[in-house]
């Protein structure tokens, strides 16, 4: 072969080679940005599932703990969705005696900050909860602060790392991870969404360690209550030391129109201008 024909073949052995490639990366690119998509819709729908404009429930809350017997408490939810996407919850602790009238008050704004208001009665008083409190865990349950807040789905990317049967669910396997890692304690979250009610039937939470999550939230039944599913039983484990707090839903009611002056400050002082909205 000649010099001239050699020189020839291998620029063009070298196009094709750069033509691949460059396939080859267009591909991989394309479906990357297919992958967070499918991921930022699959969480956009998980948010915007039906649930109600307001939802009233009443709940037990058992901790679990080695060498201790289960602590039972019961508490009061009120939730509230505005046409403005701002958000307000209100739990309220009615038994036992040493925690009775506890509250919290949570108003998550449509920007995605959060204000929070802890009612004490042994205090007699209302005490905001520090916005950089996310880690602090609420009345030494296993949720933090940053558990009772809504978050907004833009205040982290998405994007669908596999598919799985949990339990015989077919559910999809969602990696959440914060935009801005100062606002949340969590490096990251793994989510397993069941694609028929969009209800999260696992959720994975890492803080420390990036291959090894800190808490699991499992949830073991599920109802559909007018017509919107509801998660009734789940249990949030510290795989640390394994201490568990468990929720499990005794009644629940939607669609009650609550006021808004209940998700205040006044109300959260004053529990007994609350009590005839218990379900």
């Amino acid at each position: 072969m000649s010099k001239a024909n050699h020189s020839k073949s291998t620029t063009i052995g070298h196009f094709i080679l750069l033509h691949t490639m460059m396939m080859f990366c267009s591909l991989f690119l394309a479906a990357s940005a297919w992958a967070d998509t499918a991921g930022d819709q699959l969480a956009q729908r998980v948010y915007d599932r039906p649930k109600g404009k307001d939802a009233t429930s009443a709940l037990i809350m058992t901790l679990t703990e080695k060498g201790r017997s289960p602590r039972v408490r019961k508490m009061i939810t009120y939730r509230k969705d505005d046409k403005a996407s701002e958000v307000g919850t209100l739990i309220r602790f009615t038994e036992p005696a040493d925690i009775e009238g506890t509250g919290l008050l949570t108003i998550d704004l449509a920007d995605g900050d959060s204000n929070q208001w802890i009612y004490l009665p042994a205090m007699e008083r209302v005490r905001r909860i520090d916005s950089n409190r996310k880690g602090g865990r609420f009345v030494n349950s296993d949720y933090y602060y940053e558990d009772l807040r809504d978050r907004k789905v833009n205040m982290d990317t998405h994007r669908i790392i596999g598919r799985e049967n949990l339990g015989g669910v077919a559910c999809e396997i969602l990696e959440s991870i914060p935009v801005n890692p100062g606002n949340s304690v969590y490096t990251r979250r793994i989510s397993w969404i069941d694609t028929t009610t969009l209800l999260p039937l696992r959720i994975d939470f890492f803080e420390k360690r990036e291959d090894q999550p800190s808490k699991r939230l499992l949830v073991t039944k599920r109802e559909k209550i007018q017509a919107y599913w509801t998660a009734m039983d789940s249990t949030l484990t510290d795989l640390g030391n394994e201490h568990q707090t468990r929720l499990t839903v005794e009644k629940i009611v939607y669609d009650r129109r609550l006021p808004a002056r209940l998700f205040s400050t006044q109300l959260l002082e004053d529990e007994s201008a609350e009590e005839a909205y218990r379900p």
